[in-house]
C-alpha cells in the first residue's frame, strides 16, 4: 500500500464535509473521545509524574502544550499506518523497560537524597547535576519523555478506535479531541500533587503497574488486563493515598 493512498481520506475535502455533517458519525466521534479518556488513564499518570519534575508550574504547563502538539503530530502519522502497528510490539517493549527505569530511578535517588540528607551531605543526583552539563536542559528532556510515552500509548487508542470505525477522518477527530481531554486529566493530578505531595510516589508506582500491564500484553503471555479492572486499581490506591495524606497529617498536629 503507498503513502499516497493510505494518507489520502485526510486529504478529501467530500470526506471530512461527510463527517462534519454527519449525525452517526459524530455519535462515533463521541465514543472514540471516551475511549481515549479512558484509555489514557495510563498516559495522564505517567504525564503528571513527568512534569512534576520540572521547578515551576509555567515550565510544567508549557511541557504539556508541547507534547499535545507531538501528539497531534504522531497521531496524524500513526492512523494512517494503523493496520500495521499491530506488528510494532517492539514499541510496547521499548516503553515498558522505559516506565520500569523511571519509577526504579525516582525511588533510587529518592532513597539515596533522604540517606544524603540525614548523613548531612549534598545528595548524589546534585552532584551529579552539577558536575556534569547534559546536552539538553530539564525541560526539553521532559517535552521528549512526554513524546517518546504519547507513542507508546497511542498505539492501543489508535488500534481500539480503527476497531470501532475504519474512516480515517473520524478517527483522527475523535482522537485529537480525547488527547485534549486527557491532557486537562495531566492538569488536574498536577495540582493535586501539589495540595497531597504523597501522590508523586504514588505516582510512580502506578507506573511500574503500568510498565507490568504493558509486559504481559506482549507475546508470548498477550495477556490484555481490563480496562474496568486497571481503573478500579487506579483509583483504590489513589483513595488509600489521600486517606493516608490526611491521616498523617492529623496525627502531626495532634
Amino acid at each position: 500500500m503507498s503513502i499516497i493512498k493510505m494518507y489520502a481520506p485526510f486529504f478529501n475535502a467530500n470526506n471530512w464535509l461527510h463527517v462534519l455533517t454527519n449525525v452517526n458519525d459524530w455519535l462515533i466521534i463521541l465514543t472514540l473521545i471516551l475511549m481515549e479518556c479512558l484509555l489514557s488513564v495510563d498516559n495522564a499518570v505517567v504525564l503528571a509524574a513527568q512534569t512534576k519534575s520540572l521547578p515551576d508550574k509555567k515550565q510544567q504547563e508549557k511541557s504539556l502544550f508541547y507534547g499535545m502538539w507531538g501528539a497531534y503530530i504522531f497521531r496524524f502519522i500513526v492512523i494512517g499506518i494503523g493496520t500495521y502497528l499491530i506488528n510494532f510490539w517492539e514499541i510496547k517493549l521499548a516503553g515498558s523497560i522505559y516506565l520500569f527505569y523511571l519509577c526504579s530511578k525516582f525511588f533510587y535517588d529518592r532513597h539515596h537524597y533522604s540517606a544524603d540528607k540525614e548523613g548531612g551531605q549534598v545528595p548524589k543526583t546534585t552532584q551529579r547535576h552539577q558536575n556534569n552539563k547534559r546536552f539538553l536542559s530539564p525541560f526539553w528532556r521532559t517535552v521528549i519523555s512526554i513524546e517518546a510515552m504519547d507513542i507508546v500509548f497511542s498505539i492501543d487508542s489508535v488500534l481500539a478506535a480503527l476497531a470501532v470505525s475504519s474512516n480515517p477522518v473520524v478517527v483522527l477527530i475523535g482522537g485529537m479531541i480525547g488527547i485534549l481531554c486527557m491532557r486537562g486529566v495531566a492538569e488536574v493530578i498536577i495540582k493535586l500533587m501539589d495540595i497531597i505531595p504523597e501522590l508523586q510516589p504514588m505516582a510512580y508506582i502506578l507506573i511500574g503497574i503500568i510498565a507490568l500491564k504493558l509486559l504481559v500484553s506482549l507475546p508470548p503471555l498477550h495477556y490484555e488486563l481490563p480496562n474496568s479492572i486497571f481503573a478500579a486499581l487506579v483509583f483504590g490506591i489513589l483513595l488509600i493515598t489521600i486517606a493516608f495524606h490526611f491521616l498523617h497529617s492529623n496525627n502531626h498536629s495532634h
